[in-house]
C-alpha cells in the first residue's frame, strides 16, 4: 500500500453506521468514540514532514477504559516519535450526543 497525503477513503454515511453498528453489537461495553480538537490535530499534521496520522488502539490502566494515541508518520511510513504524540481524548460516553446516526 502506497502511503500518501491521500490515504484514506471517504465512505458514505450508510457504510459508516454499518461499520459502527457492527463494532458497537460485538463491543457493548466499550467506548463507541473519542473526539480530538481540531487545533491538537493541526499541531501534528504542522510538523516537518509529516505525511499524516498514524491512530493506535491503546487502554489507560489508571482509568480502567480504552484509549487512543495519535502520532504523526512520516513519508517513509514511520512514527515521529520524538513530535507531538496525543492521548486524553474525549471519549464517548459520556462525551457525545446520541442523536447521530452512527450510534
Amino acid at each position: 500500500m502506497e502511503l500518501s497525503t491521500q490515504s484514506g477513503e471517504i465512505i458514505s454515511l450508510e457504510e459508516a453506521r454499518r461499520y459502527t453498528h457492527a463494532f458497537q453489537k460485538r463491543n457493548l461495553n466499550e467506548k463507541k468514540a473519542f473526539l480530538v480538537g481540531a487545533e491538537i490535530l493541526r499541531k501534528i499534521l504542522e510538523q516537518p514532514g509529516c505525511l499524516g496520522i498514524r491512530i493506535y488502539n491503546g487502554f489507560c490502566e489508571e482509568d480502567d477504559m480504552q484509549n487512543r494515541v495519535l502520532i504523526g508518520v512520516d513519508a517513509d511510513g514511520k512514527d515521529m516519535e520524538t513530535g507531538i504524540i496525543l492521548d486524553k481524548l474525549t471519549p464517548c460516553p459520556p462525551g457525545c450526543t446520541s442523536s447521530s446516526l452512527l450510534m
